[in-house]
């Protein structure tokens, strides 16, 4: 025990890279990315202890096996009517090649990748920043019948949360079915307000709690979707959080989001999905009936998917959707993020597609909310610029709308960032959009936000200090970790 005592860190050392160098094998049988590899390997040796530490919280996976037991939902007798339903339903895609000139190659895509069904009868609107989505999420939500689904990454009882969260007490109180699922890291509801929800029959539930939310906040496998599904008639989705920082009436920062509302078809996969979810999170054995999914009248005709990925699903859906787009592009991409860590695919794609000669834009913040993420974005940036891509800054405040516009055709909103933990780690969904319309007004939110942009120059980029890009080089070495 002596001895124990006299060299106690030698044996913490030598245990500490025993278990490192464990853990670095595991890691190069796994054939995982070779740059997030190299990452957590540097950090198990170079880190002692610390890295240890990063890699158990970040680099496990012992949780992923886990998650989602999507079988219960998807093999229900009701849920796979819709499905055939859905594919009965479903045009050819022969038929609308015209209309998508020949973008259409991403519907079997995802058809053969995640079975996300092409749907046409869709009347989709844009919403342009929090305070217009609420506007409208709130006159739907006075006005449900029968029930109301909500699964966000944010939901919080601040100013604009609690008007939410009161109003789905009044109509719990009126009889209706309303079920919340929020993530554990990322949501922040009073002891309180629960008791509220409890108490006017709300069932809610936490996605993956943790113990310590206030020191989990890149805590892999989190719940990043934001989804609410009305009377399985009206569903919301894109980059909208529940909270007063999206809200410019409540905020002191000015907030640019994009969201939508949709009628139609596509709102069933949504329902699907928001289901597959909570079977998760209850615990419970849950029976679906068809009143989940009315018929819809809808008249319009706005093609589009539902496009989910996450750890759970067996390729990196929305990813290679977006990578597809880009690589089939003919005459410009316009992609609008707030955090541009982009993998080697999606860089590829954009530089080859900018040198073709391409019209190629990225707009993302100037000034972000992580400073490791702004310092490993701008580590991309040079190596787009020599290609040609037109990097725009945004000044007004701050850009969370997550969105691409292809060649005037293709279009998608949805909740996923261009990062490692949007495409690889965390749960999120997008629409996938196949129409004119939808992509011109994209478009002309595009051009809108470029008015409150600096666009950067080359040389002066080039010309930045050193130390800053040192800086920048640590943080991207570190970009498959954020």
């Amino acid at each position: 025990m002596e001895f124990v005592r006299n060299h106690i860190w030698q044996i913490l050392i030598i245990l500490n890279y025993a278990i490192a160098l464990s853990a670095v094998v595991t890691i190069l049988l796994k054939k995982v990315n070779p740059t997030k590899a190299l990452s957590y390997i540097i950090g198990l040796l170079a880190f002692p202890f610390l890295g240890l530490i990063v890699y158990y919280l970040f680099g496990q996976e012992h949780r992923k096996t886990k998650i989602f037991s999507r079988k219960n939902v998807l093999n229900q007798s009701v849920v796979k009517k819709i499905q055939e339903t859905l594919e009965l339903e479903t045009k050819a895609i022969s038929e609308v090649d015209d209309l998508l000139d020949q973008k259409s190659k991403l519907i079997p895509l995802l058809y053969n990748s995640e079975k996300s069904k092409l749907t046409i009868n869709n009347d989709v609107k844009l919403i342009k920043n929090g305070d217009d989505k609420f506007k409208l999420l709130f006159k739907d939500l006075k006005e449900a019948k029968h029930h109301i689904h909500l699964e966000y990454f944010v939901i919080k009882d601040d100013i604009i949360g609690t008007e939410l969260l009161n109003i789905l007490c009044e109509k719990a109180k009126e009889g209706l079915k309303i079920r919340i699922v929020i993530d554990d890291v990322g949501s922040s509801i009073s002891s309180k307000m629960k008791r509220q929800l409890k108490d006017s029959g709300i069932e809610m539930n936490p996605f993956m709690p943790v113990m310590f939310t206030k020191f989990t906040g890149q805590m892999n496998y989190r719940d990043h979707r934001k989804i609410t599904v009305i009377d399985g008639e009206i569903g919301y989705l894109g980059g909208i959080n529940v909270s007063d920082d999206y809200v410019n009436a409540n905020n002191k920062r000015y907030w640019r989001d994009t969201h939508l509302r949709i009628v139609g078809e596509a709102v069933k996969p949504m329902q699907i999905l928001f289901f597959t979810t909570w079977d998760f999170v209850s615990n419970s054995e849950l029976e679906i009936s068809k009143d989940y999914f009315p018929e819809h009248n809808c008249k319009e005709n706005v093609p589009l998917q539902i496009a989910a990925s996450g750890p759970d699903t067996d390729w990196s859906n929305i990813m290679e959707a977006i990578f597809v787009a880009i690589t089939n592009a003919e005459d410009h991409v316009y992609v609008t993020t707030p955090y541009f860590i982009p993998n080697s695919e999606i860089v590829t794609a954009l530089q080859v597609i900018a040198r073709s000669n391409k019209d190629v834009k990225i707009i993302i913040p100037k000034k972000s909310d992580s400073w490791i993420a702004e310092y490993a974005t701008n580590s991309y940036l040079e190596l787009l610029l020599e290609a040609g891509v037109e990097v725009y800054r945004y000044t007004k405040g701050f850009i969370h709308a997550k969105t691409m516009v292809v060649d005037g055709v293709f279009s998608t909103v949805g909740t996923t960032n261009m990062d490692y933990r949007s495409f690889n780690i965390n749960f999120e969904v997008n629409a996938l959009i196949y129409s004119k319309d939808i992509s011109h007004q994209l478009t002309e939110f595009f051009k809108a936000d470029l008015k409150d942009c600096d666009q950067l120059d080359l040389q002066t980029w080039r010309n930045r200090s050193k130390r800053t890009k040192l800086i920048e080089a640590v943080a991207r070495l570190m970009a498959p970790l954020l």
